[in-house]
């Protein structure tokens, strides 16, 4: 099993930073890709960005190109979202996800954390 916690978000204003980071525990071992998704209020989830763990493979949203930027630390077992001018489309519930395969489709990822909010008021 494996655990994830989000943890980051928050209320800011069109234009503003923030940086979500996402802890992972347990059996990891089997753990090749970690990625973001978000779901916003009566809308589908849908893909943000994705890494491998031991580097070398990401992929990102065409909305979130140049504004946002996943990372991994190895050692703390941490993958972060870095997301800069940030805008009101942006709001959403955001989710990691770990799984045993590279990809951006939310179906092909076996764990999930709880979520974490964030609002961009415009």
């Amino acid at each position: 099993q494996v655990q994830l916690v989000e943890s980051g978000g928050g209320l800011v204003q069109a234009g503003d930073s923030l940086r979500l980071s996402c802890a992972a525990s347990g059996r990891t071992f089997g753990t090749l890709a970690m990625g973001w998704f978000r779901q916003g209020v009566g809308l589908e989830r849908e893909f943000v960005a994705a890494i491998r763990w031991s580097g070398g493979w990401v992929a990102y949203r065409d909305s979130v190109k140049g504004r946002f930027t996943i990372s991994r630390d190895d050692a703390k077992n941490t993958v972060t979202l870095q997301m800069n001018s940030l805008k009101p489309e942006d709001t959403a519930v955001y989710y990691c996800a770990a799984g045993g395969t590279t990809t951006t489709l939310p179906g092909q990822y076996d764990y999930w954390g709880q979520g974490t909010q964030v609002t961009v008021s415009s």
